[in-house]
């Protein structure tokens, strides 16, 4: 059932349409949402439309329409009508990540970013990389690319799991 979004105050649309938009799982790595990889920069209601911000990754990320549509969809199926926007300044950083966000990589399997993005080897960067299952510092990279360009692949010497690490940007 559509809500009528127009008959209520804006800051109620506007908090409604957050928690929406919020709650979106990225379609690469389901178990975090837009709003926990910080990709999700504002939501406004503007003459009756949720006007949505977002921010990709990185300019080539291959899920930048998905992540676009899901939020739009979402939103539409929430009675909104829906207006987004991609926005690229200021350019998104692994510092943007929740702390939320961070630990639900972790228990996701996915190391979280190590340093701040002010690495000035960023994405190539050789991050002392800790285990997410066993916490362990003794992992060794075994490939700069893992399921999507922004991870990579390693391995932990101490309780020999693979994993991923999402790398700093």
């Amino acid at each position: 059932m559509v809500e009528d979004t127009l008959s209520r105050p804006a800051s109620m649309d506007q908090a409604r349409a957050w928690r929406v938009a919020a709650g979106v799982p990225d379609p690469e790595i389901p178990c975090v949402t837009v709003a926990d990889l910080g990709i999700l920069r504002s939501v406004e209601i503007i003459e009756g439309v949720a006007e949505v911000a977002l921010t990709p990754t990185y300019s080539g990320c291959p899920a930048v329409i998905a992540i676009e549509l899901a939020v739009e969809t979402a939103l539409l199926d929430a009675g909104f009508e829906v207006r987004i926007e991609r926005v690229f300044s200021p350019p998104w950083t692994t510092d943007w990540i929740t702390p939320e966000g961070r630990e639900k990589l972790r228990d996701y399997g996915i190391s979280p970013p190590a340093k701040t993005s002010t690495s000035k080897m960023g994405m190539f960067s050789n991050d002392e990389v800790n285990c997410p299952r066993c916490s362990s510092p003794d992992t060794r990279k075994i490939s700069e690319f893992g399921s999507t360009a922004c991870k990579a692949q390693y391995v932990c010497k101490a309780c020999a799991e693979p994993f991923e690490y999402f790398k700093c940007i």
